[in-house]
């Protein structure tokens, strides 16, 4: 009999198979089997493992604010997901966090997401994320996974990571807010409001 949810969320929450991360391990995810949203980051940072919390930095005040959703609805509403890549602060690399480490992913998530069977609308953030869940776009820069994510209707869209090391990006590429949020956003309203 296949492992149910709540026994696999409890094995993750204990999880220590990053044991020689720099702050050790801490598993950060938000999950509920009545999920309807699901929300791919990368990994929590330095301040989401101090905090305990999932985007509870200025990254996720702008994710909130793209989303239309308040900390509410944002943390407390089962009908939202959060599942980054990796679960874990990996660290610090060049220019930032390190990557997610894939251990994670490979020991994890297929085996939850399995269990998600209400995801109605998935937001993918960053490049792990986008190699992951849409490998055909795994070559394409993040610019052009959003782009391309905009002219497609269905159920995913593709996100910047919303760090505030992104502003230069949001500043080249306006269009992001002006065309990809607007339509995030109803798609937020639809599945929250059914």
């Amino acid at each position: 009999m296949p492992q149910q949810l709540e026994s696999l969320l409890s094995d993750m929450r204990k999880c220590t198979l990053c044991a020689g991360l720099p702050l050790g391990p801490k598993p950060i995810f938000q999950l509920h089997k009545d999920a309807k949203i699901l929300i791919v980051g990368q990994a929590p940072g330095r301040i989401t493992h101090e905090k305990g919390r999932p985007f509870d930095d200025p990254s996720g005040d702008r994710l909130r604010n793209w989303l239309a959703i308040d900390k509410s609805t944002f943390y407390d509403d089962p009908r939202v997901g959060i599942f980054p890549m990796g679960l874990c602060f990996p660290g610090t690399g060049r220019g930032g966090d390190a990557p997610p480490r894939t251990l994670c992913a490979d020991s994890w998530r297929q085996r939850v997401l399995d269990h998600l069977q209400n995801v109605e609308l998935t937001l993918i953030l960053g490049a792990y994320a986008i190699a992951w869940h849409l490998p055909t776009q795994r070559k394409m820069s993040v610019t052009q996974a959003v782009w391309q994510s905009l002219q497609e209707d269905r159920d995913i869209h593709v996100l910047p990571h919303p760090s505030p090391r992104n502003n230069r990006w949001l500043r080249e590429n306006e269009w992001f807010e002006t065309r990809a949020i607007p339509r995030i956003q109803r798609d937020i309203r639809r599945v929250l409001n059914s």
